[in-house]
């Protein structure tokens, strides 16, 4: 009995490369869109209070990117990991668990904007303060992983040739990308964050163009299964 499979791997070029491209872009445009505003906590509620459209755009979209990066941080540590696979593991690992402390600080700040449009601005100040002055262990724990990942993907992607030198670099800068509960972007979180986009969005470009092209038949009976879903997920997150 013939035993042979198809090679299969996770994410796969479709959703790795599209992560690839959207993921590092709609975290710049989150970035950019905050820049001006002072770093810190404080100031970053006093903007909400002024320009809440503005702000609260500005952080979800660096949030939909953080959660729409970890498929493509999965496919670059696969191809790292055909010929470095201790630099693949650790760095993949390590990203991805700075994803989820990222997510989590997110989510932390969304709920200080519902306490700013609620009870105020001074309030909401407040009870962040409050939050910085509590002892949490399990996120707090993930920020060397932050700190650390994004390194050592960096330099297992140089040392397997998935990324030149130049874009190698441009990945380790996402290393001094700061962590935590509403904080703002500086120059130096833009062009972190741009290093991104110079490593990322070309390898996700190269994925995308090396992928098998679906049939005609697999598009029309996906792409509606998918807008449905995307559809149905909004709706049903709006209703709580």
């Amino acid at each position: 009995m013939n035993t042979a499979r198809g090679s299969f791997s996770f994410p796969g070029p479709w959703l790795g490369g599209v992560s690839l491209i959207a993921g590092p872009l709609l975290l710049l445009t989150g970035t950019l869109l905050r820049l001006g505003v002072p770093f810190f906590f404080p100031d970053q509620l006093t903007a909400y209070g002024e320009r809440p459209e503005l702000i609260a755009t500005a952080y979800a979209m660096f949030l939909a990117g953080t959660v729409a990066l970890w498929p493509g941080v999965v496919a670059v540590a696969a191809r790292v990991g055909v010929t470095r696979p201790g630099w693949a593991v650790w760095g993949g690992s390590l990203v991805v668990f700075g994803l989820f402390a990222r997510a989590f600080h997110y989510g932390v700040n969304t709920f200080a904007f519902a306490l700013a449009d609620s009870v105020g601005v001074s309030a909401a100040t407040q009870a962040v303060g409050a939050y910085y002055g509590r002892r949490e262990w399990v996120v707090s724990s993930l920020t060397a992983a932050v700190m650390i990942g994004w390194i050592v993907l960096a330099i297992g992607c140089y040392l397997s040739g998935t990324l030149r030198a130049v874009p190698a670099v441009a990945l380790g800068l996402m290393s001094g990308l700061m962590i935590g509960v509403l904080k703002g972007s500086t120059w130096a979180s833009a062009v972190q964050v741009a290093g991104l986009v110079v490593a990322f969005v070309p390898l996700g470009v190269t994925l995308l163009r090396g992928a098998d092209r679906p049939s005609r038949r697999a598009v029309l009976r996906t792409v509606p299964l998918v807008l449905l879903f995307i559809a149905g997920s909004v709706v049903l997150g709006q209703l709580g």
